[in-house]
């Protein structure tokens, strides 16, 4: 299908909790269209729900399987777990689709709903396009009265105890000390009990949920605490999680942050050298650092890129037959592991590799140098194709031709939030600062708020 999404952005539906599309009435109108798709699918209806720690996210998962009920399906909550179990779960505990409701990222003001299909990925586009099809349409059933959602609180420990089978960590020396910063969200439960459990000595921030402090001023998105903590007790390692867990970022030693790109070039080496890179190549989004690529080069390992989403890196692995891929903000997808990003898994992955090849995380990423990149984000008040509008795009054009094949330059919108973002990567941040300043005050011209 071509037509465009309305309801679904890169990362299932998102808005500020309470308001259209995540108020009440059209939360179970979505459980509703949701099971009519399965059972129009042949998939059953029994659907996993899961959540992160947001206060709206009680309420929102009664409304969901409020819908799920009026069309005659059933709903089992995992209460608060990451994204990446309800992937797991939902394949291995024979669920016809698992919901998760999370805004990842964002401020605890907003929420959001993705879905998974019964083997654990995203739901397609046209999934997506059938469902919000119904919602926007007002077809379905009334919902019934408000119940209370079946909990199994046996399934998060299903998914902490597949996550410890599937790495090989040796037993870490004395004094090998990791903190996490847990964002006060689904992590905060699982990650620390995980890695002490493997004989790490943990130390954990930001684990105590209250329904609104989830990644404020903590998490992937905001590590100098984190980085702060790690210089100040010698720690051997940092790792920073968002609010659902489906992504990690890393602390060395020194203080010093290194993103998903950092991931993917550690892990593409460990696995080449380890026989177990298949098509020796990586999947990664147009927003990986074109460093990444030119050391995976020197290297004899492909660098294949797709654009922004996890869902879309899956799916070319899928198609590729490629068995490790991610994103620069940290999502990285171990294809024989599990099918979505998890950053729990992530992190004993990364754990794996110093344990085996000793040293620090610092010495591990010696051969990847960052081009100088930056991220200027446009709020607009539409996201029209720029390609209607001539000034965007001969502004993008000179960027092009300024750069030619040292740099490059990617304009998108934002799948989750009312942003064009303008990335612009260089050999020299002079250039880098003067392209993006262009292109983006481009596009406040045509597209920004206006004040």
């Amino acid at each position: 299908m071509s037509a465009r999404k309305k309801l679904f952005g890169t990362d299932g539906v998102r808005a500020v909790a309470g308001t259209f599309p995540l108020d009440p009435p059209t939360i179970c109108r979505l459980g509703s269209a949701l099971v009519d798709l399965l059972e129009r699918t042949g998939q059953g209806a029994r659907i996993l729900v899961g959540r992160d720690t947001r206060e709206s996210g009680p309420w929102m998962e009664r409304a969901l399987a409020r819908g799920v009920r009026a069309a005659g399906g059933e709903v089992v909550s995992a209460g608060v777990i990451p994204t990446s179990a309800v992937s797991y779960l939902t394949k291995t505990h024979g669920f016809a689709a698992g919901a998760v409701i999370s805004a990842s990222h964002n401020p605890f003001r907003d929420n959001g709903i993705k879905v998974f299909s019964p083997l654990g990925v995203k739901i397609p586009d046209e999934w997506e396009l059938e469902i919000e099809a119904e919602v926007l349409e007002g077809r379905g059933r009334l919902p019934g009265h408000e119940t209370d959602v079946p909990f199994d609180p046996a399934l998060a420990g299903d998914y902490a105890d597949y996550l410890a089978g599937r790495v090989r960590v040796a037993r870490p020396p004395d004094g090998f000390r990791v903190v996490v910063d847990c964002a006060n969200g689904a992590s905060s439960a699982v990650a620390p009990g995980l890695l002490g459990r493997l004989g790490f000595a943990v130390e954990a921030l930001n684990a105590a949920p209250d329904g609104v402090n989830i990644n404020a001023g903590c998490g992937s998105l905001h590590p100098e605490g984190l980085a702060a903590r790690v210089r100040e007790t010698g720690a051997a390692l940092g790792v920073a999680y968002d609010g659902d867990a489906d992504r990690a970022l890393w602390v060395d030693g020194d203080g010093r942050l290194l993103s998903g790109d950092h991931t993917l070039y550690v892990q593409a080496l460990h696995m080449k050298e380890a026989g177990r890179l298949r098509t020796g190549s990586v999947v990664a989004t147009t927003m990986s650092n074109m460093g990444l690529e030119r050391a995976l080069e020197a290297r004899g390992i492909g660098l294949v890129r797709t654009k922004v989403g996890d869902k879309y890196v899956h799916e070319e692995m899928v198609a590729r037959g490629a068995n490790l891929g991610g994103e620069q903000s940290g999502h990285t997808i171990f294809l024989d592991d599990l099918p979505t990003g998890d950053g729990l898994l992530t992190s004993l992955r990364m754990l794996e590799v110093l344990a085996e090849r000793g040293g620090s995380l610092a010495g591990l990423v010696e051969g990847f140098v960052e081009y100088p990149q930056t991220l200027v984000n446009v709020r607009v008040r539409k996201k029209p194709d720029f390609a209607g509008y001539p000034e965007i795009t001969a502004a993008v054009e000179v960027v092009k031709a300024s750069l030619g094949r040292e740099g490059r330059i990617d304009l998108r919108y934002s799948g989750t939030e009312p942003l064009a973002r303008v990335m612009v990567e260089a050999r020299d941040r002079a250039t880098v600062d003067s392209c993006a300043r262009l292109v983006a005050e481009a596009v406040r011209r045509h597209l920004g708020e206006k004040h």
